[in-house]
């Protein structure tokens, strides 16, 4: 074969090739050092260098891109010059150099030359991270073809189920890895550590990644010599590419019904190329088409927040949430789903249950909706009218005409346009009409302190808050301004008479400590508590001065949580995380089998570019406007992927499976029998004896 194939230490641990096991190890330690650094980047730009959330969003998303994008780069070196053992050695040394570079950047003593805690010189820093990151973009994408397909590469013939079932404990140790990274090195980043003065530790919350890496390339170096390694056979892509370009050329100048039409549009080339490089070519072009809908299954799988029930997940939640649930269906789905299937007699190729797994993904949505649905009827949408409170010392308010108090912790729902005045009185007190241009779809507060001062407070706060959490905000009624501290919160410079703006905190029981420019008195105090804080509520408090001269807090729900009981999201996030066990297994098994020998990372590379593009169409369709209702985003998003499913099932219908081995090697024999021919044709006559002469 023109795929050269180096000699190995043949070794068997219960009908696997010993070498897989340093490729898992090296795939989980890797994936811990990837996920891991990637949990703490936007907590980094934001908390270490100072960037605006925008900007450390952007950013953080530009380098997952890449990470995205380099798998092309990484699978032509491999399948074209490195082969794939030397490729992944040298990505994951420039990928440990990426890691410790990100990790020394984060060392504030690096340039805090005033020993103040805060680095001196950020440009630095800003230099050195992101160096890193394109080193780690550069390295961990290059390598990410590669390591799959030479874990293929260690199976022999006869060997399909070990080969398959290999690429199910290859995704488990991407989400183990991935589960535990997320675990522990937020973990570590809370620790204090300098040399100096005494910071969040992230050198040590990325040094640890930084570790797992060197650790990583360890492991795969030392199974070297257990390894099948094939030979790269030149610049395969660049023949590749003459080779499709001929063939569109040479059929555009054949266009003429004079010329009788070829099977395929590739076998237009046979002028010029041989056969073996057009029926690889041919392999290839098949599988690429194939993918063609696959993105859109990425899309939305991505979209990964699923509001359900009690709170939002964000992605690193559900990153969380989808690894360990993929690491226990993994392994149900190989020793009993599949084996179940394949004893009722149902031919479960690898294209059904991809298709299966596209169908699971689009369920799961319909069920989110379902959900959401049900958290709008017991929670109905906050009116985006106008809503007003009366404060305190009110006797008596009218809105347009109609008299009435309305109680201290409940908003009215009003119409602007039919809303022509508001008028606060009090007994023996004159009439004091209400001045202010509300606007339409915001809530409002109406403090009043006495039948002739008031104030209107734009709130802010229009909607549920976001991710689950609750909003708190102070009303201050001292003739002073006074500081609030909640938590690592703080709520500062809150005038007289006035209402700070909304500050968002996670559920349980927050305490609160004042402090004010007045003087408090000694027995008085100071620290307070709210009520046991559940999911998506609001809470104004407002804080009095008693006869006593003591402070008093008083508590105001605004928009009331979430009750929607949280087993409700269960079955979607199962039925999500079946889809992708049963969907992105499969396709890593399925672009391996389907490639030939000279393009297994090209072919993986290419699976890894659907998600790619799967990200962009998101970027897109993000950008292009939101829905008013959220259950019919689901619904939308649900009927996008059925019909993706759709799609690729009649496509997979008329798709043909074929064993690259079986067709290389018919060419193998073929160039063996032309070779003996040819020694045939051009044998030597014998030497004429003496005798003859």
């Amino acid at each position: 074969m023109g795929d050269g194939l180096e000699g190995r230490l043949s070794q068997d641990c219960f009908g696997y090739p010993l070498s897989i096991f340093f490729i898992v190890v090296n795939e989980f330690c890797e994936r811990f050092s990837y996920y891991g650094m990637r949990a703490l980047l936007i907590l980094y730009f934001t908390r270490f260098i100072g960037w605006d959330d925008n900007l450390s969003t952007a950013i953080y998303h530009t380098f997952v891109a890449l990470c995205y994008l380099t798998p092309i780069l990484g699978a032509l070196i491999a399948d074209s010059w490195l082969g794939k053992f030397k490729t992944i050695v040298s990505l994951s040394i420039v990928y440990t150099i990426g890691q410790a570079v990100t990790a020394v950047s984060s060392i504030h003593d690096l340039t805090d030359f005033d020993h103040d805690g805060t680095p001196d010189n950020l440009s630095v820093h800003i230099a050195l991270s992101m160096t890193g990151l394109a080193l780690i973009a550069l390295g961990t994408g290059g390598i990410k073809p590669c390591v799959s397909a030479f874990g293929g590469d260690q199976f022999e013939e006869g060997q399909e189920k070990q080969r398959n079932r290999f690429f199910s404990i290859f995704y488990l140790a991407i989400n183990a890895g991935s589960l535990l990274s997320t675990i522990i090195t937020p973990m570590l980043r809370v620790q204090l550590c300098g040399i100096h003065s005494k910071q969040a530790c992230y050198p040590l919350a990325f040094g640890v990644p930084a570790a797992l890496m060197a650790v990583s390339l360890i492991v795969f170096v030392i199974g070297s010599g257990m390894y099948k390694k094939f030979q790269p056979q030149g610049n395969i892509m660049g023949k590749v590419v003459k080779c499709i370009g001929f063939a569109i050329k040479n059929r555009f100048r054949h266009r003429s019904k004079a010329f009788p039409k070829r099977e395929h549009w590739l076998d237009w080339a046979r002028e010029k190329y041989n056969e073996r490089l057009i029926s690889q070519i041919k392999m290839v072009t098949r599988v690429m088409f194939l993918y063609i809908p696959l993105p859109m299954f990425w899309a939305l799988f991505d979209q990964q927040v699923l509001k359900a029930g009690l709170l939002e997940l964000q992605p690193d939640q559900m990153q969380t949430v989808n690894a360990i649930l993929i690491i226990i269906m993994v392994p149900i789905m190989d020793a009993v789903v599949y084996p179940l299937i394949a004893k009722c007699g149902f031919n479960f190729t690898s294209l059904k249950k991809m298709t299966v797994g596209m169908f699971l993904a689009s369920m799961a949505f319909v069920v989110a909706a379902i959900v959401q649905v049900e958290i709008d009827v017991s929670c109905p949408p906050i009116p985006q009218c106008p809503f007003l409170r009366v404060g305190w010392g009110v006797q008596e308010a009218s809105f347009s005409g109609t008299a009435g108090r309305p109680r201290t912790n409940e908003f009215m729902t009003f119409d602007v346009d039919k809303l022509t005045s508001i008028n606060i009185s009090s007994p023996g007190s004159p009439i004091t009409p209400v001045t202010y241009n509300f606007e339409q779809g915001h809530r409002h507060t109406l403090l009043v302190w006495d039948p002739i001062y008031y104030r209107v407070v734009k709130d802010g706060l229009n909607q549920k808050p976001e991710k689950g959490e609750n909003g708190i905000r102070f009303v201050n009624s001292f003739d002073e301004s006074f500081n609030i501290t909640v938590g690592e919160n703080a709520f500062v410079n809150v005038t007289s008479h006035n209402a700070s703006e909304y500050q968002f905190f996670s559920l349980g029981v927050k305490n609160f400590t004042l402090s004010s420019t007045q003087q408090i008195p000694q027995n008085c105090t100071k620290n307070f508590q709210s009520s046991n804080l559940e999911f998506g509520s609001a809470f104004t408090y407002v804080i009095r001065r008693e006869d006593t001269g003591c402070p008093k807090m008083y508590e105001f729900e605004d928009i009331s949580p979430n009750t929607i009981n949280m087993a409700l999201q269960i079955p979607q996030y199962f039925l999500l995380t079946c889809g992708e066990v049963v969907f992105s297994v499969t396709g890593l098994e399925f672009s391996y089998s389907q490639a030939p020998s000279n393009m297994k990372s090209v072919l993986q590379a290419g699976w890894l570019l659907t998600v790619a593009v799967g990200n962009i169409i998101v970027l897109i369709v993000a950008g292009a406007g939101q829905f008013s209702e959220q259950w019919a985003e689901y619904i939308l998003f649900a009927a996008l992927l059925l019909v993706v499913c759709i799609i690729f099932a009649i496509m997979a219908r008329f798709y043909t499976y074929v064993n690259p081995a079986e067709i290389e090697a018919r060419f193998d024999n073929e160039d063996e029998k032309k070779n003996l021919e040819n020694m045939n044709k051009y044998a030597t006559v014998a030497p004429i004896s003496q005798t003859q002469m």
